[in-house]
């Protein structure tokens, strides 16, 4: 499987260019990832870092359930990999842990996220509110904030691959 990504038209509107940013954002940790096992998936950028390609592809699952479910739609969607007590429990593998599961996690995630967004616009205030402080945000500022996210760990995930395989590109 090759992950195509698509830059967003440069004349676009603002809706569909922050849609766009994101979904390259999607694709590129998606890239990053192609091509490796389980185990080179699990290994970690440097120690005593726990930070992992597939750490990150699972971190980015619960982040993708909690901006646009749990804060965006109000929904009672509890983490998928970490907790209360394991705060960081998206980069603590195990040998069981598997490429083909976090993605799938990750990939329904995403599409629950454009289902959620479609319904509101981006001057739309969330329905839900920040679990730690309390706030609501606009869908703007949603977009904004995960193409931010994205934008900073595929930075590292450029890093780890380079790590494993020598391989690199934006």
């Amino acid at each position: 499987m090759t992950t195509e990504r698509r830059m967003p038209a440069t004349t676009a509107d603002e809706r569909t260019m922050l849609e766009g940013w994101l979904e390259f954002h999607r694709q590129t940790l998606a890239w990053k990832c192609e091509g490796l096992s389980d185990e080179q998936l699990r290994s970690c950028a440097v120690e005593p870092s726990e930070l992992s390609l597939l750490g990150l592809v699972r971190h980015m699952a619960d982040v993708e359930r909690s901006w646009f479910r749990r804060v965006l739609a109000n929904e009672d969607a509890p983490p998928i990999y970490f907790s209360d007590e394991d705060l960081d429990g998206e980069f603590h593998l195990t040998e069981a842990d598997t490429h083909e599961e976090a993605h799938a996690a990750w990939q329904a995630e995403i599409e629950t996220a454009r289902s959620n967004a479609a319904r509101f616009g981006l001057d739309d205030i969330s329905e839900g509110k920040h679990r730690r402080t309390g706030e609501r945000f606009n869908l703007r500022w949603i977009y904004t904030h995960m193409i931010e996210e994205y934008a900073r760990h595929n930075g590292h995930a450029d890093l780890i691959r380079e790590r494993i395989d020598g391989s690199t590109g934006d």
